[in-house]
């Protein structure tokens, strides 16, 4: 159990974290994923919109809103 999480999570070689999210894997961002993740953590993950808290020691999907478009 990586980070007293049970929710089951692995990083790429790419850097990008996901997780084992009610049976499908979810991407959980890149840079917007905290470390160490504690309990009560908060983020959204800029590409997709989807919102994430940490919730008893499991990664909870809480919500989704437009992705940010960069302008650049």
């Amino acid at each position: 159990m990586a980070f007293n999480l049970k929710t089951k999570i692995w990083q790429t070689g790419a850097l990008d974290w996901w997780g084992m999210i009610n049976g499908d894997d979810i991407y959980l961002g890149s840079r917007e994923f905290p470390l160490p993740p504690e309990e009560g953590d908060e983020w959204i993950v800029k590409s997709t919109g989807d919102q994430f808290r940490i919730t008893d020691g499991e990664i909870c999907l809480i919500g989704h809103q437009e992705p940010v478009k960069q302008e650049w």
